[in-house]
Formats: C-alpha cells, structure tokens, sequence
C-alpha cells in the first residue's frame, strides 16, 4: 500500500490519501493545478514535506534508487539517453512480449530512439517502467499521443498488471479514460487532493 500523508510540495499545500496494491486512482484537475508535481514528490523526485510510506515503511528510510525502482514515476514526456531502443532495458527479450501486446514490432529493439514516433516512445516508457517490477506506477498523461487500438492495448497491459498487485495513480484530462481505468479519482485543486 502507497500512504501519502500530509504531503507538500511547491504548488501543493496538502495532499494525504491511500492507494492500495491492484487499485487505479485517476489523479484529475485543471491543467498547471499540480498533478504532475505531486506525482514527482511521490516519486521522490523533488523535495517535499510529509510522509510517503509503502507498506508501511517510510520512504524516508530507503535510499532513493530502491524507492524509485518500487516506485516509478512515468512522465509525460520521459527521457531517452541511448541510440538505440534495447539499451535502455537491461534484458529486451524479457521485454518483448509486453512491447509485442501494445503493439510493437518485435525488431523494435534493434530501432534508432530518433526514428520513433512519438506513440512508439510513449508504449516503449511504459514497457520499460513495468520491466522494473515496480508495486506503483505514477502515470502522467501515458496515452495522449496514442490512437484508439494503441491506448485499449496500454489500458489492457496495466489492467493486466494490477492483477499482480500493481497500485498505479493515473493523470488523464479524459474523463472516459478516467472512468474506464480508475476505481477511484483524486481531484487536485487549490493544491489540495480531496476525493473525487
């Protein structure tokens, strides 16, 4: 279980609630409210006041590459530092049937990261945050440039996975996508989180 308590942050005055292990919460509000920033404190990514605990064990007491390995932060526009797709996975073919059920051609590894559209690179993040065998995944925006079959098969992957246990906090401006994802929805407004 994912625990935020009383946790602030620059643009975020308070948020505290509990996400437990196999739920999706959509993390909704106007654009520039802060969504993105409370998911970078959670990550442990920026400096934050507060408590985060994951089961029960305060981040305070991991170091922070253990944290964000258990904990991963997907951003909306995440970074790439290799040429090529299969450097950024320490095994690619373990890889490839995650990439191969969103979509992707099974020679996607071998692809130069400039070549890909901004879709393929969307789906490629994902598979490479799951590869890590997080317990929560933070998602900013992870379908926004994908067409309809490409989001389903995002949206089926991560279902997929909360069935493992995978707790997962989703921004989407979509409230269809919300609706169909989440069991619940926070609303950040105000810098608060409230339920919503």
């Amino acid at each position: 279980m994912l625990s935020v308590r009383d946790l602030s942050a620059r643009g975020i005055v308070t948020a505290s609630f509990d996400l437990p292990p196999g739920a999706c919460f959509a993390l909704r509000g106007p654009s520039g409210s802060g969504k993105t920033l409370l998911l970078r404190a959670i990550a442990d990514l920026d400096p934050a006041e507060g408590e985060v605990l994951l089961d029960g064990r305060p981040r305070a007491l991991m170091d922070g590459p253990d944290w964000r390995r258990r904990v991963v932060y997907l951003a909306a526009e995440p970074g790439w530092w290799a040429e090529r797709v299969d450097q950024h996975f320490p095994d690619w073919p373990s890889a490839l049937p995650m990439a191969e059920a969103l979509g992707l051609s099974p020679d996607m590894g071998r692809r130069p990261v400039a070549e890909l559209s901004t879709g393929q690179r969307q789906r490629l993040v994902l598979v490479r945050a799951l590869a890590r065998g997080p317990q929560v995944l933070l998602l900013d925006e992870p379908t926004s440039a994908l067409d309809e079959d490409s989001r389903d098969r995002l949206e089926s992957l991560i279902k997929a996975k909360q069935a493992q246990g995978l707790a997962v906090l989703w921004v989407s401006h979509d409230p269809a996508q919300a609706a169909r994802v989440a069991s619940h929805s926070l609303v950040l407004e105000g810098g608060r989180v409230r339920a919503g």
